[in-house]
């Protein structure tokens, strides 16, 4: 099991001079963290480039990027720009050099994984000209065949599973829940295996208890919540509460048939703030699995 990365999230020097941000190395170590976490073997592709103008370059789109590998007599100044003959024809070698390497290994990616708005590595947008614009950089679209991921998107892979943990026949069902998200790559945080299940804890439990639930919250990049029931569970309901302030994105399962209204299945509230599925094998695709659904 294996995904083709961009060599500037293992390497952020690959990148134009002055564009990398935190928020970018964060994301960059998490893509990182969860290839370690289920053991998704890192094949860098090369950078394009970095290979045709030099790692210290200014940043720029495909038509307008230029870079300081001068040579004399070309009719550009001696400056390389990446809308090119020549830069078509790097292209067509890094290619079939990429393919080659995936016939060698026997088995397809699980997905490529870019940085939008790179010329080359763009994922769902790109500066191809001075405006960004939607589509694959202009080396990725060479891979139609292959599934792409933005690396903001393949690093949130955090989960924080909300649901009722009091009787054995929910605990369960938990369980069950948590085997098929971590089966996608999802690295799930479960409540009732840090001890929230028993009605004796006294008070400086309780307190140490929605600390570390706390704590998993504003770690997580997304909440799964279980909301069967005539009412949802007042204590999922306050994390689903507590992760839409944050910023987080929710995705609510309902299995249960009956509504609260004509057009809600779930109080209004809790629906509007999420994400809602039916049925739990619609989870992994709501969260944006990288595995196949099964037929």
């Amino acid at each position: 099991m294996y995904v083709l990365i961009a060599p500037c999230i293992l390497d952020p020097a690959c990148r134009a001079r002055g564009i990398t941000t935190d928020e970018d190395i964060r994301n960059f170590r998490r893509a990182v963290e969860r290839c370690r976490r289920f053991s998704i073997e890192m094949v860098p592709l090369p950078c394009p480039e970095t290979i045709y103008l030099g790692p210290d370059r200014e940043p720029g789109s495909f038509l307008d990027l230029v870079g300081p590998m001068a040579r004399p007599g070309r009719s550009d100044g001696g400056r390389h720009r990446l809308a090119t003959d020549e830069f078509a024809a790097l292209l067509d070698r890094l290619e079939a050099e990429v393919r080659a390497a995936i016939r060698e290994r026997g088995e397809p990616p699980l997905a490529i994984v870019g940085v939008d708005s790179s010329p080359t590595c763009g994922v769902t947008a790109t500066y191809y000209s001075s405006v960004k614009q939607p589509g694959r950089g202009v080396f990725l679209a060479r891979f139609p065949d292959i599934p792409a991921v933005d690396v903001k998107e393949f690093a949130r892979y955090r989960v924080y599973l909300a649901a009722p943990l009091f009787s054995e026949a929910e605990r369960t069902y938990n369980l069950a829940l948590r085997d098929l998200l971590e089966a996608h790559l999802f690295d799930v945080y479960l409540p009732q295996e840090v001890g929230d299940t028993s009605h004796t804890r006294c008070r400086e439990e309780n307190g140490a208890i929605f600390a570390q639930h706390l704590l998993a919250l504003r770690d997580a990049e997304t909440v799964v919540a279980v909301v069967d029931g005539a009412d949802a569970d007042s204590g999922t309901s306050w994390e689903m509460g507590y992760a839409y302030a944050l910023g987080r994105r929710i995705v609510a399962l309902r299995t249960d048939f009956r509504v609260a209204g004509h057009h809600e299945l779930v109080n209004l509230m809790i629906e509007e703030s999420a994400t809602v599925v039916a049925a739990k094998e619609d989870l992994p695709r709501a969260l944006g699995s990288l595995i196949k659904a099964s037929p």
